[in-house]
């Protein structure tokens, strides 16, 4: 049986004490070096009194993912050579 825990549709703030923490998608901002980034539809929970925003775990650690400098490039220190691959330092034998 899976085990399904439901996250509650809200729940009072930790911050001020007083406001309500509700399931949003809003626009999320970070910056990559110099550039900007913006991510539409990004779901956060935010406080309706005092705006204190947490972000949704799982989505930052996606983002993040995406956003890494060597994402989708295979490491080469990984990498064997291909068996009829020659690295330039390498001397083949003559044949006869």
């Amino acid at each position: 049986m899976k085990n399904t825990k439901k996250i509650p549709e809200t729940y009072p703030c930790k911050e001020c004490l007083a406001g309500v923490v509700r399931p949003q998608y809003i626009t999320y901002f970070t910056w990559l070096n110099n550039e900007l980034i913006t991510v539409p539809n990004f779901p956060a929970w935010i406080c309706d009194l005092c705006g204190k925003r947490e972000y949704d775990q799982r989505a930052i650690s996606w983002l993040t993912t995406l956003l890494e400098p060597d994402a989708g490039k295979s490491s080469k220190s990984n990498q064997k050579p291909h068996p009829y691959q020659r690295s330039a330092d390498s001397i083949s034998p003559a044949v006869k």
